[in-house]
């Protein structure tokens, strides 16, 4: 398994700098009982001049708020307060290249009254890239996505996250590198942890909102591509399209932008170098570093 901390780690816990293998939490939390907190996934770069910066940290801590209060979380931290925190405890472990993980959890109740106070850390470990460089082999899942009627699906929870662990291990141990998952209607949703777009003729297509989760990287696709003037389009998207594209990709946070080798065993029909996902891909990365973007064709030479 991964090692994400030592003896040096530090984290941030309430307002204060600790080292992780200290730190203490309470084992009659509601949190560690019944899956009942809420979390981001962040990211930190070296830039090309050399600075540390965390990737659009405003958004990702707007969507921490919302998802605590969204399933009746108190939250009473700024989003300036979460930041600074976040900047030091990145340097007090010296990272720049860095995955950030706050989570906002519940104290001890073993009810389901509403609590009157949440806690939080942050932690940070080193991120190298999560799928690595090469193309993905996708299956479809037999897990679907929670039904948005049963949970708030827009709330980045750690609860719903038990469906994404099943649905990975499901397609690794069927040899396949990460699953798709549908939504109760068999339309294509997302990923275990990343969003998806495919491309046909030169276009983008993705899941529309509803049945699954906003991400913040799926919208940086987006205006990657108004940027750039290529076409893309939310829809309902249907299994068969998918195994009909040129391309696809997943993104996220951790994922970053990563293209697909094939989906159900199809291969996808365009070379992953011509294809205008590879393109956004390229300017995804230059984009998290603030690195000038050469042409894609020199890119790609």
């Amino acid at each position: 398994m991964a090692s994400y901390y030592n003896n040096e780690t530090i984290l941030w816990l309430n307002g204060e700098f600790v080292k992780a293998s200290e730190a203490k939490m309470d084992f009659y939390s509601q949190s560690l009982h019944y899956g009942y907190s809420v979390f981001e996934g962040i990211r930190s770069y070296k830039t090309e001049s050399g600075e540390t910066r965390i990737f659009k940290a405003t958004e990702h801590y707007d969507r921490l708020r919302n998802s605590a209060e969204s399933i009746n979380m108190p939250y009473s931290w700024t989003n300036e307060e979460l930041i600074d925190a976040t900047y030091e405890v990145l340097r007090r472990n010296n990272l720049q290249d860095a995955y950030i993980r706050p989570v906002v959890y519940a104290p001890a109740n073993m009810s389901f009254v509403k609590n009157t106070t949440s806690f939080i850390f942050i932690e940070v470990w080193e991120m190298s890239p999560f799928f690595g460089d090469k193309l993905l082999r996708i299956m479809t899942s037999s897990f679907q996505r929670p039904n948005p009627k049963a949970f708030k699906i827009t709330a980045k929870a750690a609860g719903h996250y038990v469906n994404s662990i099943l649905a990975s291990q499901e397609a690794k141990a069927k040899g396949y590198d990460e699953a798709l998952l549908t939504d109760m209607n068999g339309f294509a949703a997302e990923g275990v942890g990343a969003n998806m777009f495919y491309e046909k003729d030169g276009k983008l297509y993705t899941p529309s909102l509803g049945n699954i989760l906003p991400g913040i990287t799926r919208a940086t696709v987006l205006e990657i591509c108004a940027a750039h003037e290529i076409p893309v389009e939310e829809k309902q998207v249907t299994l068969e399209e998918i195994k009909e594209a040129d391309a696809a990709f997943f993104c996220g946070t951790a994922a970053e932008v990563i293209g697909w080798e094939s989906f159900d065993d199809i291969p996808f029909k365009k070379n992953w170098k011509e294809t205008q996902s590879r393109k956004i891909q390229l300017a995804y990365l230059a984009r998290v570093t603030e690195k000038q973007l050469e042409p894609v064709e020199n890119a790609l030479a």
